[in-house]
């Protein structure tokens, strides 16, 4: 099984959430009212670190060899 596909994979999934809870935490993705995730700096800290962390995966996927 290779390793590199699922690393891709990961990185994606995690740099696309890391995002969204950056644009919900930033207030530019709206939910409910009824929400508690809204409008909470906090998503949009634990957003940026998500994205990061999909990025490196993704760099690093990229590094491996085919």
């Amino acid at each position: 099984m290779k390793l590199r596909p699922i690393l891709m994979v990961i990185g994606v999934l995690c740099a696309l959430m890391g995002f969204l809870w950056i644009g919900q935490g930033l207030g530019y993705v709206h939910w409910p009212p009824s929400s508690f995730m809204l409008d909470q700096r906090p998503w949009a800290d634990r957003g940026a670190a998500l994205a990061v962390l999909g990025l490196v995966l993704i760099l690093a996927a990229r590094r491996l060899r085919r």
